[in-house]
């Protein structure tokens, strides 16, 4: 058996916590799993108890940052370096290396370098924009050198979407090692029992519209609102159905009272990963209504799930989701930041089954056959020189 790494030194991501990046290093490691690979999880921050079919995973705790100053929390960062080499040299060796990019992390990269390891580097976002416009950053400086320094010891470089790779491609010299690997679903979690045959229409004859995610800003949370005020005042059977938490909730709920719509909406707050699918087959439409946003570089976890689930989606025509969601074969696009377009889209999904259908089951079709996390993590083994096909017959035979 051989060894794989997994590296997540960001102390905002709680590796068996149930936001969506939580949920990605889940995925990834379970495809490894089931690619042949004995994982080794090194993580700052663990956010409560592993999943079940995770259990039995390695962890090795990299140190915790100190509260206060965030001065002082970049030199822990920085300093929790020399622990995680040291993690690293003393778990080893490994077949391979593979981290989640963090703002203050390059030992992982530095390691497999010296040990002569492939070493790649999954990066999500660009941390040091994201950490100095919503957070706060006081050495953007020493975070640039942090950055070049990972980007530049990794064999590849993962990027998440087209928004991502064109970050990385400011760095001179890095052109050849980045590959865009779009993030994907585990079919599994969507049995074709419970997804594939879709009643036309509730029982209730309610129209329910859902989103998943951490509610925060750039989520598009107030069109959301809007859009769906607009929709209840024509169509009082509409309901709302918002699956997450964030520090949107008290906004959004405040809305729903003032617009007298809080008995058609359900907030349900933050749930297990396990029982996103329930939710998601309570649901006619998945929404993706992010606003016009610089730099759109997202790979939408939740717009993958809609897809597993059967749902048509609606998202805004922002960065690569014009890729992923097929217009009038998946779903439909929208104008990003138009309440009035979204209203539109929902009205027309709503007057017509047939159409939910025909969305429904071609994009769960297609996140099955080209989303898959086992496919994603194909890719990356091949990026290794560790590509196998003993993972996609495996699931091949499950979904039989």
């Amino acid at each position: 058996m051989w060894r794989v790494a997994y590296v997540c030194a960001d102390p905002g991501v709680p590796v068996f916590g149930t936001k969506g990046a939580s949920i990605h290093v889940q995925e990834v490691v379970r495809a490894l799993r089931r690619a042949g690979a004995e994982v080794t999880l090194f993580a700052t921050r663990v956010g409560g108890a592993p999943p079940a079919d995770l259990r039995g995973i390695a962890v090795q705790l990299l140190p915790g940052l100190p509260s206060g100053e965030p001065a002082v929390r970049e030199q822990a960062a920085l300093a929790a370096n020399q622990a995680l080499r040291a993690a690293l040299t003393a778990r080893g060796p490994f077949d391979l290396i593979y981290e989640r990019y963090a703002l203050w992390s390059h030992a992982g990269m530095d390691h497999a370098r010296e040990a002569g390891t492939p070493g790649l580097l999954e990066v999500n976002a660009p941390l040091i924009e994201e950490q100095a416009r919503h957070r706060a950053l006081v050495h953007r400086d020493a975070a640039e050198r942090v950055a070049a320094r990972a980007f530049t010891a990794a064999d590849a470089l993962v990027a998440v979407s087209t928004g991502v790779a064109a970050y990385l491609a400011t760095y001179p010299g890095l052109e050849r090692r980045i590959h865009m690997i779009p993030n994907g679903v585990d079919p599994l979690r969507f049995p074709a029992a419970r997804f594939a045959r879709r009643p036309p229409a509730r029982e209730d004859g309610t129209f329910t519209v859902g989103f998943v995610g951490t509610l925060k800003p750039w989520h598009g949370l107030e069109i959301l609102m809007d859009a769906f005020a607009r929709l209840h005042a024509r169509h009082p059977d509409c309901r709302l159905l918002i699956v997450g938490e964030g520090p949107e909730r008290r906004k959004i709920e405040a809305t729903l009272e003032d617009r007298r719509i809080g008995f058609a909406a359900r907030l349900t707050g933050a749930v297990a990963p396990d029982q996103v699918p329930e939710y998601l087959a309570a649901m006619d439409v998945g929404l993706a209504p992010y606003p016009e946003l610089p730099d759109f570089y997202f790979s939408p976890l939740k717009v993958y799930e809609y897809m597993a689930a059967a749902l048509p989606v609606v998202a805004s025509r922002v960065g690569d989701l014009d890729q992923i969601v097929q217009p009038e074969i998946t779903g439909l696009l929208c104008p990003p930041g138009d309440p009035a377009a979204l209203t539109a889209m929902l009205e027309r999904l709503r007057a017509d089954a047939p159409l939910r259908r025909r969305l429904g089951n071609a994009a769960r079709a297609r996140a099955l056959s080209e989303y898959s996390w086992d496919t994603v993590v194909t890719r990356i083994l091949d990026l290794a020189g560790r590509g196998s096909s003993r993972t996609s017959e495996h699931r091949a035979a499950k979904l039989a």
